[in-house]
């Protein structure tokens, strides 16, 4: 008699697999079939989101195949043996060179010479990393004037920040004892309130974070404002300056590209570090991040945070904090620079641009929703909207993002964290238009959107 599964090796009919519940909690004592692990995985996710339907993601979910090969031939890699690997040690080191160039930083100025940047695992990483650097920075300014900085009852340095920061920010101050100082949403804005931030500073302060690109609404601050709040604060206080660092995540891939923003990165005189997100607009699949330092100084980067690794026969400075990565995500970031080119990625934001503004217009059209973030104009393309004061309906917004999953589509409802002078909770919705999103889309969302609202309108009628 043939042996159960002989003949069906290649398939999970019939197989003894087949109805057995899959391993949650020990390993199996026998192993399978690769193609029948391959099979029962995909069916363990079948119930996952469809990538092309998450608009609540800022995350690359779509790649060219060529970055798809070149990545998996890349995955065997680990990015930290730079002596070993060399190449991507150097790929690594170009990408650098030309977001730093992208952010502001003088063409003539030479990666490592002048300034010095890594990538990180994700945008938190290099959120982490620049925060590290205002914090090291200040101690060494503030004992030099005389100030105690073991003496944390008077003296414990602080972060000031909009109240809508990503969670990084907050995990940043727990992990280092920085006390962090949120400053309320302008209520114009809903942006950092350049009423009030200078009121959060004082001489323990390490720093300012300015974001480009808010994760709830989509908004920027207007960094070029904060700039010169912070230069008119630094020339009455030339011994203990306050430094920028740009949270870019969002931004850092956009701005450049896209016509119309004011300048928010090196070519702001305080501005002394950015971070950025490759696997955002930076189209490169989770997770990548990028974090550029404007020099190769004490000032901007101290010296707690470089280690020296081996490298061809000397020495370079190993920042990140995460060890035995893979390079793949490096290789794929340099493949999409050198693939699109300025001018492609100037396309492919335009293409996004061009959806945001078709779907903020098409929203803005309802009778029922106010929106508080479009993507048209000089914005990224993040929409984002609340109920109207005056809408005659029943139903919430949370009621829409549980009617609307029923076709496929992830558009989260969340509240918003605090405005200055407003004490009730605010409740929006929110898309993050991705490079992939393409118009077709975007018109299949909006007939989905459209029968999710007369759903609902007579459900709760």
């Amino acid at each position: 008699m043939v042996k159960k599964d002989e003949y069906l090796e290649d398939s999970f009919l019939g197989s003894r697999e087949a109805v057995k519940s899959m391993p949650k909690e020990t390993m199996p004592e026998e192993g399978m079939d690769p193609d029948l692990a391959e099979t029962l995985i995909k069916h363990i996710r079948l119930d996952e989101a469809k990538a092309d339907q998450n608009f609540a993601t800022f995350c690359t979910t779509q790649m060219e195949p060529q970055a798809n090969e070149l990545m998996l031939e890349a995955l065997n890699t680990n990015s930290i043996d730079k002596s070993e690997y060399p190449k991507t040690a150097a790929i690594e080191n170009y990408c650098v060179a030309m977001l730093g160039h992208l952010w502001g930083l003088d063409e003539s100025k030479k990666f490592i010479d002048d300034y010095i940047g890594t990538s990180t695992v994700g945008s938190s990483e290099g959120c982490m990393l620049g925060g590290l650097g205002l914090l090291f920075s200040w101690k060494h300014r503030a004992k030099k004037a005389g100030i105690d900085i073991d003496d944390l009852h008077h003296h414990r340095p602080n972060l000031v920040i909009v109240s809508s920061y990503q969670v990084v920010w907050e995990k940043f101050c727990n992990y280092w004892n920085v006390e962090m100082r949120e400053v309320p949403m302008d209520p114009q804005t809903l942006s950092l309130d350049m009423n009030t931030v200078m009121d959060y500073v004082d001489e323990n302060t390490i720093g300012i974070v300015s974001i480009q690109g808010i994760t709830y609404t989509g908004g920027i601050d207007d960094a070029q404002k904060l700039d010169e709040l912070v230069e008119a604060y630094n020339q009455k206080h030339p011994d203990l300056p306050i430094h920028i660092h740009v949270d870019a995540a969002s931004g850092g891939f956009y701005c450049p590209f896209v016509e119309g923003f004011k300048p928010w990165d090196f070519r702001l005189k305080n501005v002394v570090s950015i971070n950025a997100s490759g696997h955002k607009y930076g189209m490169v699949y989770p997770g990548i991040g990028w974090v550029v330092w404007r020099e190769n100084s004490e000032e901007c980067l101290p010296h707690e945070l470089r280690f020296a690794v081996p490298y061809l026969g000397g020495t370079v400075d190993s920042i990140a904090i995460n060890f035995s990565r893979s390079g793949a995500h490096i290789i794929g970031q340099y493949y999409n620079l050198v693939r699109f080119g300025k001018e492609g990625y100037h396309d492919i934001m335009e293409n996004n641009h061009e959806v945001a503004t078709k779907l903020s217009e098409k929203l803005n059209s309802y009778d029922i929703f106010e929106m508080v973030h479009t993507g048209a104009g000089n914005n990224l393309p993040i929409v984002c909207w609340k109920l109207a004061e005056d809408a005659k309906v029943k139903w919430t917004l949370y009621d829409l993002e549980d009617k609307i999953k029923e076709f496929g589509w992830q558009v989260p409802a969340y509240p918003l964290p605090a405005i200055k002078g407003v004490d009730k909770t605010i409740t929006v919705a929110r898309v993050v238009c991705r490079p992939a999103m393409t118009m077709t889309i975007c018109d299949d969302f909006i007939e989905d959107l459209d029968e999710s609202i007369k759903e609902l309108n007579k459900k709760f009628n």
